[in-house]
């Protein structure tokens, strides 16, 4: 999520100076020794329309039309020139038209003021646009997040459920309420069957649950509900980061989030800290798929802890 200040200063200044150019034109030379050390990004065509661009900190999903493409996030600031260079050898890269922000991670909103120099639009929930433009705490990471510039704020925001089309291609998103963070949100191509639900689904690793920006494990565990509803088996799921999902694997998830919310829950009644659940083993079945589940535990336990009242039935 960090940039290295000169590179970034670097970058800012071209985005500063650059609004309504082409792609072609925001895009720098090899001066930068940073990027020739950078390993390539890596285009995965899903569709004849949609293409997944891994590498460029999250995953940025990218629906091609005749005149300008679709951006599903914007990958990290280090890798926002990369991005636009491989996004411009893309069918319609030549414009980018709008840009999703599924939430407000650097990783996954890094290249927004790119985007917006480029003359995109960016669409985000509302409260991603707060948290980008106010300083962020974030315990479990143990750092400050200073506030974005306005010029990479989304353009617009929304609070629920929207519909749009872009060349031609029927596009649905929603508000995923309080899961991964309180500003998650989906993106769904319908005609396509290609669902981008961000970081709230996790592959490889234990699901982050970003208590800091009001995540929460039965949100999480919610939304993975919901989205497993819309779909079907013959959807492919891009997550936030790693490889094309399927129906099974985000059900998967859920069935764990929701199986740990109850075991957490219940250690938790009995008067048992963080330290006692992690050492009560309790995700033991699972973490041989799922990886280390010490700040899985972390972020389950203060998620519910902010939510007890709700949960004893006293709201």
């Amino acid at each position: 999520m960090s940039a290295t200040f000169g590179r970034r200063q670097v970058l800012q200044a071209l985005a500063g100076g650059a609004a309504g150019l082409a792609v072609s034109e925001l895009l720098p030379g090899k001066a930068f020794a940073q990027a020739a050390q950078e390993p390539p990004l890596t285009v995965t065509r899903l569709t004849d329309r949609i293409a997944v661009i891994s590498g460029a900190g999250g995953n940025v999903v990218v629906l091609s039309g005749p005149d300008g493409v679709l951006l599903v996030d914007s990958g990290s600031a280090e890798r926002s020139a990369d991005l636009l260079e491989a996004v411009a050898r893309l069918p319609g890269g030549h414009r980018i038209d709008t840009v999703f922000n599924t939430h407000w991670h650097w990783d996954h909103t890094g290249g927004n003021e790119r985007m917006r120099a480029a003359g995109a639009r960016i669409i985000a929930h509302e409260n991603t646009r707060l948290w980008l433009g106010t300083p962020i705490w974030v315990e479990w990471q143990n750092r400050t997040y200073a506030p974005r510039p306005r010029r990479a704020w989304p353009t617009e925001t929304f609070y629920a459920t929207g519909e749009m089309s872009f060349a031609g291609e029927p596009i649905e998103y929603g508000y995923l309420e309080q899961a991964h963070t309180d500003g998650d949100l989906y993106v769904y191509f319908r005609r396509e069957n290609v669902l981008v639900p961000g970081c709230v689904l996790s592959v490889g690793s234990y699901p982050i649950i970003d208590y800091s920006t009001d995540g929460w494990i039965g949100g999480l565990s919610a939304a993975t509900q919901r989205l497993a509803g819309m779909i079907d088996a013959g959807t492919r799921i891009v997550p936030g980061v790693g490889p094309v999902q399927s129906r099974a694997d985000l059900l998967a998830e859920h069935a764990m989030l929701e199986d740990l919310q109850n075991e957490i829950w219940h250690l938790m009644l009995k008067g048992q800290g963080i330290p006692d659940i992690i050492a009560a083993d309790p995700t033991r079945q699972y973490d041989a798929t799922w990886g280390d589940p010490k700040l899985f535990i972390r972020g389950a336990y203060r998620s519910l802890y902010a939510h007890c009242r709700e949960l004893r039935g006293a709201v």
